[in-house]
């Protein structure tokens, strides 16, 4: 669809930019940051900042600008009517309390995952996963699951990766984009992942896609696990039929 320039509220784009600029990196921003991430000058940057600090969705140090938990509202109230996520917490608690290990659900925007649905049973990274977090797609299980089953993988995976930062994360990251492209062809022949600490050392994770009715990809199930817990070529045998009855009984509900 292309908007009419008309119909366009330039103030709220420009908003929702200086919004999307904070993240985990960069939770605390002076103005000019605030304006090199948002890609805006430094007087529009200084108006957004004031206006979301007067609306009670950002906060001023004096020096430094961050966003406050109101900005959670904007998020929360989709993630709340999302069927999706309505549907798969029950299950995924049911499977997290079966297997022990937590257990989520995502799905993709453009370069990364966005957790929508997650049930933990003990921590597995350094930082704490919740409904609305992300992590990048091309080192993480869910993320090669919903790149290779993009309706044309070849085009579209590759301009994704080709967008991306591709940072070695750990030692183990892999980051070549020809060996990724090899790599997400291998994940749609076999219809799962495994991922050996490609995000954090110490976690492993393994994942399915989940269809919808129409075997349409719709989203991504995974576990994550620890290292110490099961050897690597053992994982798709021990946790992966319980991750197929899921994604059979998901395929049911969703339509």
């Amino acid at each position: 669809m292309s908007l009419n320039q008309r119909d366009m509220i330039s103030g709220l784009a420009k908003g929702l930019r200086v919004i999307e600029g904070f993240s985990a990196d960069h939770p605390r921003q002076s103005i000019s940051e605030v304006a090199d991430h948002a890609g805006l000058d430094r007087a529009t940057a200084r108006r957004c900042l004031l206006t979301l600090t007067e609306l009670g969705y950002a906060a001023h140090d004096g020096k430094y600008f961050t966003l406050t938990p109101r900005v959670l509202r904007l998020g929360t109230a989709c993630l709340a009517t999302l069927p999706l996520a309505q549907m798969v917490q029950p299950w995924l608690d049911q499977l997290s309390e079966q297997l022990g290990e937590s257990s989520s659900v995502s799905v993709l925007d453009e370069g990364e995952v966005v957790y929508v649905a997650r049930a933990a049973q003990r921590k597995v990274m350094s930082i704490a996963l919740m409904p609305g977090s992300r992590l990048p797609a091309y080192c993480t299980s869910m993320g090669r699951v919903l790149l290779a089953a993009l309706p044309e993988p070849e085009p579209e995976a590759r301009a994704r990766l080709s967008a991306m930062v591709l940072e070695a994360r750990t030692p183990l990251t892999l980051t070549d984009p020809e060996a990724l492209m090899a790599r997400l062809a291998e994940v749609r022949a076999q219809g799962y992942e495994v991922i050996d600490q490609e995000v954090e050392m110490g976690l492993r994770s393994i994942a399915v896609p989940v269809f919808d009715a129409h075997g349409r990809t719709v989203a991504a199930l995974n576990l994550g696990l620890p290292v110490r817990d099961t050897p690597l070529d053992e994982i798709p045998a021990r946790y992966l039929p319980a991750l197929e009855h899921l994604q059979a009984e998901l395929k049911r509900v969703l339509r």
